[in-house]
Order: structure tokens, then sequence, then C-alpha cells
């Protein structure tokens, strides 16, 4: 009784004094990274990260090629992992967009500074390579991007009433819809209904994008500006889980929308400014397991130097509308020396948040207080195996948000399914791939993803969890037994499947490039997951016809050796 007596009245001193607030801690890595930070992070769906750097040995560029990568140890500690080096990119980059695909590669494209400014590449995180992309038309500056429902990547055109969208399994460019603003500076937020929210570059007007129409419409107006009057900055958005969405303004100011769910206005509210005349001009956020939001912030920008030092870190909580500073990383104080800016976040699978600075070799770990939120937990309700590659169903494997943001120029986002086993204190992730949804706050709509397990796992019974942001499944009994090869089995039974043209108008040709003529199945799945077609056959080749919407499927081959996947498009 005295406790929460006394927490009620240290809540009524002033800020500055003292708060009653139980704040996540800071750990620093063990080992500094073999490069300086440049800037984005990314989740890989085994569980590693991906980091990109500047100024790494062998790196002549001024904005860096060179991505640092790093794994946990074998109890699944980030603190006690290991860096490594992975493949050079073709292109120097510097504030550019960034995802995490649907089949676990990598894509970016553009950049503020650097070589990459209309230019794009993907990263296969199997051959450790990258491969470019045809040149864009638009320059893709400091661009906001997110994955659409069929798994294309819409992006902003700098400076431009337009929008470009690229096609990773076809390696292709199409034209966006054109938008109502500029909105290479915007934060963007993927709603519950797949449609993307954002502000207009220097305004209060905000509009949305419509996957299934492909167009960006009108939508309400900001109660308060969120970019400063200089550099037309904002800071980072979230989907609650309460179903608003929540903006970060480098004015200081901030916003609530709640959506309609439909393509009708959704309605604005106004937030709490940010306390201390501190802002977002370009600054990271993550979205915690427990329903908080982690922000660093700067003085707001008040001419146009607009970047400002020093940097400080705000707990953000929803439920009581209000903002409270935990401490900096690293330093004594509560704040860092170089503005806010350079900060960049990423929510780890076991549930902590990834930080970084620009230009510096030490990396921190940010463990929040409280439990995980219940209603953001996915659920597990199967787990089947053909030859290496398992697929699991359940639910709410994408999250409540999309995870860590900065704004504009990157993206962090990690909605999507991460698999980790345990056998005693030994952790191990398994690589996920093929996820049927990118989407956020998904309910009871099913899920799945394919995975495969590591050779390095030995074989035994694991406490199996799915995590989408850090938050955890209930675990699952995962009994494991090797299978031959493992990938390269797997690798081999893909490669001996040929379709024929891809794309094509709906008839093509299946050919085993095998020696073998044993009864097999063919089916076919929609991205949702919808089965569309199935058939059973004997032949080494044989002629598909689909009569299916355009759009991109999953043609499943199975057989004794297992099942090989072919990603196919209908065009007509």
């Amino acid at each position: 009784m005295k406790k929460h007596l006394l927490c009620f009245l240290i809540i009524a001193c002033p800020f500055s004094i003292i708060n009653c607030f139980s704040q996540g801690t800071w750990t620093a890595l063990a080992h500094n990274s073999p490069d300086a930070n440049g800037g984005v992070m990314l989740l890989l769906s085994d569980g590693t990260v991906m980091a990109k750097t500047v100024y790494a040995t062998g790196d002549t560029t001024q904005f860096g090629v060179v991505w640092d990568k790093l794994t946990p140890d074998i109890h699944g500690s980030y603190v006690n992992g290991t860096w490594s080096h992975l493949a050079s990119m073709h292109n120097s980059r510097l504030y550019f967009a960034s995802q995490v695909l649907r089949d676990g590669n990598v894509f970016v494209a553009g950049g503020e500074y650097g070589t990459g400014d209309s230019l794009a590449e993907v990263y296969n995180t199997l051959t450790n390579s990258w491969t470019m992309a045809p040149p864009t038309i638009p320059y893709i500056g400091d661009a906001n991007s997110e994955i659409l429902p069929d798994g294309r990547v819409l992006l902003s055109v700098f400076i431009q009433d337009n929008s470009t969208i690229f096609n990773p399994s076809t390696n292709t460019w199409s034209a966006g819809a054109a938008t109502h603003g500029y909105l290479d500076e915007s934060a963007w937020v993927k709603l519950p209904d797949n449609s993307i929210l954002a502000v207009d570059m220097g305004s209060t007007s905000s509009e949305r994008y419509i996957p299934a129409t492909n167009h960006w419409v009108v939508d309400g107006i900001v109660p308060d500006s969120l970019y400063d009057s200089w550099g037309y900055e904002s800071g980072a958005g979230f989907m609650l889980p309460d179903g608003r969405a929540f903006f970060l303004g480098s004015t200081g100011h901030t916003a609530y929308y709640t959506p309609t769910g439909n393509t009708s206005p959704g309605t604005w509210a106004v937030g709490p400014d940010i306390p201390n005349g501190y802002g977002t001009p370009d600054a990271a956020a993550a979205m915690m397991v427990n329903g908080k939001i982690l922000c660093a912030v700067s003085p707001a920008p008040r001419d146009s130097n607009v970047f400002y030092s020093p940097t400080a870190f705000f707990e953000f909580d929803y439920l009581t509308n209000s903002f409270t500073q935990v401490s900096a990383p690293g330093v004594t104080g509560d704040t860092l020396s170089e503005a806010c800016y350079v900060t960049n976040m990423l929510d780890l699978p076991n549930g902590t948040v990834l930080f970084s600075n620009q230009y510096s070799n030490q990396y921190f770990i940010y463990t929040p207080s409280g439990s995980q939120l219940a209603s953001g937990m996915p659920t597990i309700n199967n787990v089947t195996r053909n030859a290496c590659v398992y697929t699991i169903t359940g639910t709410l494997f994408n999250g409540i948000s999309e995870g860590a943001a900065y704004g504009d120029d990157w993206q962090m986002a990690s909605n999507y399914p991460v698999i980790r086993l345990t056998s005693g204190t030994n952790v191990y992730y398994v690589r996920t791939f093929n996820w049927n949804s990118t989407g956020v706050q998904t309910g009871t709509k099913p899920d799945t993803t394919e995975f495969t397990v590591p050779a390095s796992v030995p074989a035994g019974t694991y406490s199996l969890v799915v995590t989408a942001n850090g938050i955890a499944s209930n675990p699952f009994t995962f009994n494991y037994t090797t299978c031959g090869s493992g990938i390269d089995e797997l690798e081999s039974l893909n490669n001996s499947v040929v379709v024929y043209p891809n794309p094509s108008n709906g008839m093509m040709n299946v050919k085993l490039l095998m020696d073998y003529s044993k009864t097999s199945s063919m089916e076919v799945y929609s991205m949702m997951g919808e089965k569309v077609y199935e058939v059973q056959f004997s032949l080494l080749n044989t002629q598909l016809s689909l009569d299916v919407p355009n759009g991109i499927y999953f043609l499943h081959l199975k057989t004794e050796l297992g099942t090989a996947v072919k990603k196919i498009i209908i065009n007509r």
C-alpha cells in the first residue's frame, strides 16, 4: 500500500526530479564490430543481423559498400555474439531504401549519397552475393519503402509526386501510382488492411496507398505539423496495439491516427508533445515487446542547421499517453553528445532492441522491463515436413507493428516469422522463407512459413517458438531428425525442376531434369496460402494450365526426395 502511494506521489513530482518508472537496461556487446556502423541494421530470417558499415577495411568508397554480420552465440545471446564480413554491394549508399524480402533475401535501392541513386540490388542470403536490378528511371534518394501483399516493393521517388514498384520475382520495375504530395521524407506505416499511410512532406495532409487498386487516396488532415520548416524531416511511425497509428514529429509534436479499415479517410488526433523541447528529425525508434516505443530524440530544429545535439532517450506509453526519459547507452549521463539522426534501432527475436551509432564500432542492447504483450503472441497450429523443408502454420506470425523504424531513409522492419529452437541451454535459429504475409495485426487469419534447419543442429527434441518483432509464441515440441545432406539435397531438387515460360499467360511447362519417373503430386498456392491447383502425375514432363487471376503463385512439386518450390508469375 505504501509502495503504491509512494509511486503516486513521485509521479506528481516534476519530471526533471524523479519518476516512478521501471526502465529497461542497456548492455554493451562484448565484441565491437570490425567496421564502424553506417546506418541501417536488418534482421535476417535466420536470426542473424546484417549491419551497413562505413570506412571498412578495403572499402575505398566514401559512403560504404561493406556489410558486417552479427551471429548470436550458442546460448542465443546477441550480447556475446560474433561478427563476420558479408559480401560487398556493387554501389555505395547512405540513406537508402531497404527491405527483407519474403524469400529471406534483402533488397536495397537508391541513396541520398553514394553511387546508388537510381540503382538497386538484391542480396542472396544463401550464396552471400549481390545481384543488380535493372536501372530505375527515377532517382530514389532518402526514400521510404514497403513490401506489398504480393511480395513486390513499393518505393517513393525523390521530390516527385510519384512512386515506383520493384518485383523481386522477375527483377523488373513497374510504374507505381501518382501521389498527392512528396513522400520521400515521410514516415510510412502499414495498416492492418494492408494500406500504407503517409503524411505529405512539409504539410499536414495525409494519404494512403491501396494495394488492390494501385492508387494513393487522399486521407485526413494532421492536427499538428510533424515536419520542421527547414529540413522537412520527420520521425518514425508505428501501429499501436490498440489499432491506432502513432507518428513522432521533427517538431516535437506527435499525432494519433484511427483507421477506418476501408478507403474512407481515417481520423487524426493530437498526441502528447515530446518533453523538454525535443523532436525527432530523422531519429530511430522501436516498438518493444511490452507495447511501449523506445525513441531517440534531439532538440527540435530551430533554424537551417536542423540537427542539434544532444540525443536523449524516452519510452512512450500509449496507455498513459506519456513519455518517460530513460538513460543513454554507454555514458554516465542521460544524453549522448551527437544528434539523433545518427541513431539506429532493430527489434531482435529475443525481445530486446539492438542500438547502433553511425561511425561507431560499439553496439548496445536495450532490454525492456515488463512482460511481452499477450495480444501480440504468435500461435502455432502444426509443423509438417517434406524432406528437408518444414512448413509451420499458425496465426500472428507478423506481429503488432513493423518493428523498428527511422523516419525515412531506410527501413528496419521485422514483421515476419523468426523461429528459435531451444534444448537445455543451447539455442538455434532456423532460416524461414516463403512467408504468406508481411502484414500487421492479422488477427485469426491463417499464417504459414517454410523453414530449413541448419546442418549444425543435432537431432533431438526441441522447444520451438515463433517470434514476430521479438514477441514469442508459446513453445511447441519439435522432434528433429537430420535429413541427409540437408540444404544441399533440397537445392539439388529445386534445381532439377524447370518451369517455362515464366512469367506466362497461364500455360506453362514443368520439366524434371533428374531421372525420376515415380508418381508425384503438383500443387499451386496463392500468395495467401490458398491452394488453387492440384494434380497427380508420373511423367518427366507435363503441361500446366492455370485459370487464375494475374499474380504470383508458388508451385510445389512433391516427390519422395522432398518438395521443390518454384515461384511462378501469371501475367496475361
